[in-house]
């Protein structure tokens, strides 16, 4: 198996930033020191299972957006791709609401650190409430190889998330 990726923590205060408004700023440093690296669950899975850094309860219908505290290193025409775990999709229609995370190489360079976010969606029509732990794995990723066309001049450098690469 060739090894191509590292995740690591953001530094505390990207995480500070990336939780205002959800924890209070001494929640958020609790919570900081608990967060788990994302980890397969065996040799045979392709996913990496990312874990809830605090409790998270959905309801019927509600969003919510979870700052993981994770970013990752990875080579060049590489990238992550991010989904609910199944199980959760399965028994409450878990979904993030870009239906695929999609974790560039370069987003590991960009001011937020490439500070990984879910946001999720409790979409069940049988009125299930999504309980999560906190370190219970919510989100897998898996890493995918990919191409260029023999005409591909992109020269644009990130600077940002959701969006940066059309501005």
């Amino acid at each position: 198996m060739k090894r191509i990726a590292k995740f690591q923590k953001v530094s505390k205060e990207q995480f500070l930033e990336g939780t205002e408004g959800i924890l209070t700023a001494e929640e958020a440093e609790k919570v900081y020191e608990e967060i788990r690296l994302p980890r397969r669950a065996t040799k045979g899975s392709a996913g990496y299972d990312f874990f809830a850094p605090y409790p998270v309860t959905l309801a019927p219908g509600e969003t919510v957006k979870i700052p993981t505290g994770i970013r990752v290193w990875m080579e060049e025409e590489w990238v992550l791709k991010c989904y609910p775990r199944s199980g959760l999709g399965f028994k409450y229609r878990l979904q993030l609401n870009n239906t695929v995370g999609i974790i560039d190489s370069d987003y590991y360079y960009s001011d937020n650190e490439g500070h990984i976010f879910a946001k999720l969606t409790n979409d069940t029509n049988e009125g299930k409430t999504v309980e999560l732990k906190a370190g219970e794995g919510f989100m897998q990723g898996i890493f995918v190889e990919y191409g260029i066309t023999l005409d591909d001049d992109a020269d644009g450098i990130r600077n940002g998330g959701l969006g940066s690469t059309t501005k």
